[in-house]
């Protein structure tokens, strides 16, 4: 199969219990989170041969990201063990009746923060660069720190002629508190494949408007505009337009959407499949994340997922996704593709 190498930050994530407020909390769920990994973990899930590249500390965090990652067959031969900085933490605060979720971060001067241009000569790391089908990059890493960006730079200029390059922006506001957001655009119009919500454009790029995202980015080959619970619309570089509506979905958590898309809709252009079919893709894959609580929703069995790709434009319509499993044609299946 193709290869696909993810290159981020992924941080340990510490999470109260459901409405508890962090200063009550007496227990602290511990998981892991990043953009970039979740995409990995999508492709490793979706049968590429999916690799991550980063850093992390030599402490139990950084062990805990790797167990689980190397638990759903991503490769991680390109990532670093820092032994004197430590794993980016941030924690996650659920919704209470008196506040809206949030999360708090961690990160500064953490092991991934420093990832300079250096690491792309790592003998793994070359390795794996030479061989992909695709990589994957986020504006996320660009405002970790000047040798994060450094980094990311060195990734676009280096690796653009010999791979197809795909950057999803990521928009993360906390982030961007006193940095220059224009470097976002400089980026993004260096891949060959850009993702961005809508509504993320308003803010990185000053404008939630299609056409003008595609004329403020014109040199990539595809740019994925994605309007929530609406539609993902893909805008080529020549005027071609393709828009495909969301699935209904009924969402139980909506972190790792995003993500999920991007694995979804990457690897149906990493395997040929048309822009449709490839955006068809990515909302499967994003409504099967919705419908569970963690950051990654299996995919429905092949039978069930071919035939989701091949159904008509009005059964695509009327297709519906719960816990219980996906809805078409008005009929219920589950998982296996029995009728439920």
């Amino acid at each position: 199969m193709p290869t696909a190498v993810c290159l981020g930050e992924t941080m340990a994530m510490l999470t109260p219990e459901s409405g508890v407020t962090l200063d009550g909390a007496t227990t602290l769920h511990v998981g892991i989170g990043g953009a970039e990994s979740n995409v990995a973990v999508g492709f490793a899930s979706m049968g590429l041969d999916a690799h991550w590249v980063s850093r992390v500390g030599r402490d139990g965090f950084g062990d805990r990201i790797l167990s689980e990652l190397a638990s759903h067959g991503v490769g991680l031969s390109g990532v670093e063990i820092d032994s004197s900085r430590p794993t980016g933490l941030y924690v996650k605060l659920p919704r209470t009746a008196t506040a809206p979720a949030s999360v708090l971060y961690y990160r500064r001067g953490s092991a991934a923060s420093a990832m300079t241009p250096a690491l792309l000569d790592e003998p793994h790391v070359a390795a794996l660069l030479g061989k992909a089908s695709l990589i994957h990059v986020s504006g996320i890493t660009a405002a970790l720190s000047e040798d994060s960006l450094a980094f990311l730079e060195a990734v676009l200029n280096r690796t653009r002629s010999e791979s197809r390059v795909s950057f999803d922006v990521n928009w993360r506001p906390t982030l961007w508190e006193g940095r220059d957001r224009s470097v976002l655009r400089s980026l993004a119009n260096r891949a060959d494949i850009v993702l961005v919500g809508k509504d993320e454009a308003e803010h990185a790029l000053g404008t939630g408007d299609e056409a003008e995202i595609r004329a403020l980015l014109p040199d990539p080959e595809t740019v994925i505009v994605k309007n929530e619970a609406t539609s993902a619309i893909a805008l080529g570089r020549n005027g071609e337009r393709c828009e495909v509506p969301s699935l209904t979905v009924d969402v139980v958590e909506p972190v790792g959407a995003g993500d999920a898309f991007a694995a979804g809709y990457l690897s149906g252009v990493i395997l040929g499949l048309d822009q449709k079919a490839s955006l068809r893709r990515g909302h499967v894959a994003a409504a099967c994340t919705l419908v569970v609580p963690g950051d990654h929703g299996p995919l429905p069995a092949p039978p069930v997922l071919e035939r989701i790709l091949a159904c008509t434009d009005e059964t695509w319509a009327g297709a519906a996704v719960s816990s219980d499993g996906f809805s078409l044609d008005g009929h219920a299946f589950d998982d296996e593709m029995r009728l439920l």
